[in-house]
């Protein structure tokens, strides 16, 4: 059998806010990190969108994705993803367009359905068992050398009075979140100039004509890799948010695609979480705040600022704590560049993913440069 050739490695930043330190140092690590990335050879710098969390940051993809685009040269920057819930096709076309103007061949426009998933969810909590019943646990098994966990539910999180506040901050009132392939081909449709309303056409400027590459980005084997893969667009799949649906992800996105003029073949890309040292010890202990901070997440707080080590130290686990981020924390990739690089490789041969993205959040900012830094080395891209 030849020997597997290593994906191209990529980044996803959340701009975290560790403990003590601010939102304004959070934004200029990002930009930063992104200038290191650059010439540790990542392919391209994606930035999340996420809301009213106090140690996370990422809220403006696009606003983010132009600082980041203004300080570097070469790489693709792009969202992580825009979650279309709460948006237009029309306004993601023209900030996107907008950016692509300015910075022509390097733009990455990913979408999700957050959005519409959230509104979804809070129906779909109303109804007793709902929830529970989709989200059902199933695992955890290994697949090809690579840890599928139990299905983690999100029931809780869907009742929770936050979830709903945020939800209902996200829409103008009485909105309803349009259906996402239509949305989706309202975008291409924009881009490509052929758009039509009401007998009507129309044309996004700046929009129509840009070089911004369109990516969906999905969690499971439903909407989002569906229409990724009949549209002919490329995909990225979340191991690194729902490692117990990504293999049922990518296996519905191939079954569903259907070449494009600007994709002949599936292209996919996933997520990992990885955190990385000189070696196995120093990097589990830079990963320590990682499980509270999943906690705070799972639990309906919303993410904490990533806790230094003397908060980790004195934090008191409950088996109900532990049940509670036991999918993410078991599915984080910890160690030595040979040891992460082992794992990653893994990753790609179990999905057959094209591409890697990878995330790492640590309490001090120079920890997660100096992990990229060694991945990339490791990996053969620096």
């Amino acid at each position: 059998m030849p020997e597997q050739v290593a994906a191209p490695l990529s980044i996803l930043d959340l701009s975290p806010v560790s403990e003590g330190s601010t939102p304004a140092q959070a934004l200029r690590n990002t930009i930063d990190l992104a200038q290191r990335a650059e010439a540790f050879g990542y392919r391209r710098f994606w930035v999340a969108e996420h809301h009213f969390l106090p140690g996370v940051v990422s809220s403006s993809p696009a606003v983010l994705i132009g600082a980041i685009a203004a300080a570097t040269s070469t790489i693709r920057v792009g969202s992580g993803a825009v979650q279309l819930g709460h948006q237009t096709a029309a306004t993601v076309v023209e900030a996107f367009g907008t950016l692509s103007e300015l910075y022509p061949g390097r733009i990455d426009l990913g979408i999700g359905r957050s959005g519409q998933r959230r509104q979804e969810a809070v129906k779909e909590a109303t109804q007793a068992g709902s929830p529970d019943a989709v989200t059902a646990p199933a695992g955890p098994r290994t697949v090809h050398g690579l840890l599928i966990p139990a299905r983690f539910s999100f029931a809780h999180l869907l009742r929770s009075p936050r979830f709903a506040a945020m939800s209902k901050l996200l829409q103008q009132p009485g909105a309803e979140a349009p259906d996402f392939p239509g949305q989706v081909n309202d975008i291409l449709a924009l881009l490509a100039g052929t758009f039509e309303t009401d007998g009507v056409a129309i044309q996004a400027q700046p929009g129509t004509g840009s070089d911004a590459e369109v990516w969906i980005l999905g969690s499971s084997g439903g909407q989002s890799a569906q229409v990724a893969g009949a549209l002919g667009l490329p995909f990225a799949a979340n191991y690194h948010v729902s490692p117990a649906t990504t293999l049922e992800a990518v296996e519905s996105y191939r079954a569903a695609f259907r070449p494009s003029a600007g994709l002949p073949e599936p292209y996919i890309l996933v997520s990992a979480d990885a955190v990385v040292a000189d070696t196995d010890d120093q990097a589990h202990d830079l990963a320590a705040g990682y499980a509270p901070w999943v906690r705070s997440v799972r639990s309906g707080a919303g993410a904490m600022r990533f806790p230094s080590p003397e908060s980790v130290a004195a934090f008191e686990w409950t088996d109900e704590d532990r049940a509670l981020v036991e999918d993410r924390v078991s599915t984080q990739f910890v160690g030595s560049p040979t040891t992460v690089a082992k794992h990653l490789r893994v990753l790609q041969e179990a999905t057959g993913a094209d591409e890697v993205l990878v995330t790492t959040i640590t309490y001090r900012h120079q920890d997660r440069v100096r992990s990229y830094e060694l991945l990339a080395r490791e990996w053969g891209q620096a």
